[in-house]
């Protein structure tokens, strides 16, 4: 029998070193799902309850890999539903490879079931590279130059395969006229900048007095050269959130995340730095770093697309952090005085006292800072973690302090709802012997974590550490929005909106074959952690937590919070009049520079 086009499809992905392909099957993919059947499950089909959550996983793989994620649709519904866990990659600047079928050539243009423009559907998502096979000869360039696009841009590419032509026999690309020959593989480069630029770069550093330094997940490769710099100079730095785990929380100049979802000691270094060095990082919110004008700004990126944005730089070095950082570094000047750098390794400890305290307030039934606070020092070393997007990114964000080989991201871009469980997936199949934590609200969890967990106890098994926990703050409420809607609006909770029903998310878990806990008083958190990063199997941990604990801003004055609290329950009279006694008291410890 001769090898159809889906037998050459998956035989490439092989030769690539694909593991897996996370995805969801439909008959617009019949010909690679029977190839599947022919190739013994290589590249694994990696089977996820829904596109959008295969194309999550793809995403977490990629992240926590290093490696391209890939994943698989069927045509028309299933293309379209991988979409949002695309967006997710593109922004994130991530590679991932999506793979999905179409309806027979014949029928195209004929209004057909499940007929979709897939090219025009996919042409933004996939701008670096999408195209439709419509010849075996195509292959393997197109599925080649897809995969390199995508690892070498860090971005999304799209190959899209009718289902008849999954079944024609494979012809290779001749050696003539109009064919596209095609070669595996390509070489690691690392661009750099030239060395007037990087002279331009060091006079701005040297000059400064008191230098900031924001690292982005592009610095996560150049760890030391990063803290090298920052104890040459003097400075602190900042993390991005896709930074987070870039640098060590445990280091004393290491001022944590920065923007809403930041710190006090980011807020304070970014507004009185003199000096600023950005790298690796397209960090969006420009209100957070520096004044215009207050300080001279270097900037270092692999991406010339990126680079220039978010602050009026003087010097836009465009090369890979390691390689740059490397010609830098001779050219800095240690500076004697070290009062800048005293001050921030100050406002840091300073911070993390005011972070233990906040954790220790009472609330009703669970603080949710308390719950993730009492995670950190269980958490393994070697843990990777993720977060959804909404408040339990703020606690992640902010109590969960990154060392040793930790791993760590969210959703950072598009900030989408839905992706802690499915990236805990991929990094399980990524890093199958290290442990997985996902922290999550529970209205992630009812949109689609819940019918991960399906996922989860379908293949735990294979894993060589069989611990992923997943952690609920189950406070019956989309508490993010809720809280922005307080902030922004005034706006009391508008409960037909924002109300959650009651889900036994632990007995769930325990009907699947899966470890199930619940957390109802502050006693019970502590324990239920430590027996699920003990556990023989998966664990979802469900912490019954306060909605009435704001995320507050690092900037926030006393009387954004006062506002906020006021508007808690609005008409309760004595709950509203309790939240906003309580929070005045505490407002000395939220915040530790007093009214900004």
């Amino acid at each position: 029998m001769s090898a159809k086009v889906a037998d050459y499809v998956l035989e490439r992905l092989r030769d690539w070193d694909v593991e897996y392909v996370f995805a969801y099957p439909g008959d617009g993919i019949n010909g690679l799902l029977a190839a599947w059947g022919r190739a013994e499950d290589r590249p694994r089909f990696i089977q996820a309850r829904h596109e959008e959550m295969a194309a999550f996983e793809a995403v977490g793989y990629a992240k926590f890999s290093g490696r391209p994620g890939v994943c698989a649709a069927t045509s028309g519904p299933g293309a379209i539903h991988l979409l949002n866990g695309l967006y997710d990659a593109k922004l994130d600047h991530v590679p991932v490879v999506a793979i999905v079928g179409q309806t027979d050539r014949s029928a195209m243009g004929g209004s057909y079931q499940q007929e979709v423009d897939l090219l025009s559907l996919y042409k933004d998502v996939a701008s670096a590279y999408c195209q439709m096979v419509t010849v075996p000869e195509q292959l393997p360039n197109v599925l080649d130059r897809a995969i390199r696009t995508a690892a070498a841009q860090r971005t999304v590419t799209a190959v899209i395969i009718p289902a008849d032509v999954q079944e024609l026999d494979y012809e290779p690309p001749g050696h003539a006229f109009k064919m596209v020959p095609s070669s595996l593989g390509m070489s690691h480069w690392a661009p750099v900048p030239g060395e007037d630029d990087l002279r331009r770069a060091a006079a701005i550093l040297n000059e400064g007095e008191r230098v900031a330094i924001l690292a982005g997940q592009g610095a996560r490769a150049a760890r030391a050269h990063v803290e090298t710099i920052a104890e040459l100079l003097g400075a602190g730095v900042a993390k991005a959130l896709l930074g987070k785990d870039v640098l060590p929380d445990t280091l004393p100049y290491v001022t944590g995340s920065i923007g809403l979802l930041g710190t006090r000691p980011s807020y304070e270094m970014m507004r009185d730095c003199d000096t600023l060095l950005v790298v690796g990082s397209s960090f969006p919110y420009s209100q957070f770093l520096p004044e215009f004008g207050q300080a001279r700004a270097v900037q270092v990126d692999i991406d010339p697309f990126m680079v220039g944005l978010r602050y009026p730089f003087e010097v836009n070095l465009v090369g890979d952090a390691v390689a740059t950082l490397e010609r830098l570094l001779p050219m800095l000047v240690r500076k004697d005085d070290r009062g800048w750098h005293d001050t921030i390794q100050d406002n840091v400890e300073r911070w993390w006292q005011v972070m233990e305290r906040r954790a220790a307030v009472d609330a009703d039934p669970i603080n949710p800072e308390f719950a993730v606070h009492v995670l950190d020092h269980l958490l393994p070393d070697d843990a990777i973690l993720s977060a959804d997007s909404g408040s339990s990114a703020n606690w992640y964000a902010r109590h969960l302090k990154m060392r040793g080989a930790m791993r760590g991201s969210l959703s950072g871009t598009l900030a989408t709802m839905g992706p802690g469980v499915p990236y805990a997936i991929g990094a399980k199949f990524a890093c199958p012997d290290r442990p997985a934590i996902a922290l999550v609200g529970d209205g992630a969890m009812q949109m689609n974590g819940m019918a991960e967990l399906i996922t989860i106890a379908k293949y735990w098994h294979e894993w060589e550490d069989p611990r992923l926990v997943v952690g609920i703050l189950d406070n019956r409420d989309l508490n993010q929005v809720t809280w922005e809607m307080r902030a922004m609006q005034g706006a009391p909770q508008f409960l037909p909106s924002q109300q959650l029903p009651a889900v036994d998310y632990a007995g769930f878990a325990e009907s699947l074959g899966l470890r199930g806990i619940a957390a109802e008083e502050p006693g019970e958190v502590e324990a239920a952690w430590a027996a699920a990063l003990k556990a023989d199997r998966p664990c979802v941990v469900s912490i019954h937590t306060d909605p009435a604990v704001p995320p507050i801003p690092p900037h926030a004055t006393w009387d954004q919070i006062e506002a906020a609290a006021a508007s808690v329950l609005r008409g309760d009279s004595d709950r509203a009049a309790m939240v906003r006694q309580g929070f005045k008291a505490k407002l000395q410890e939220f915040l530790p520079g007093g009214r900004s």
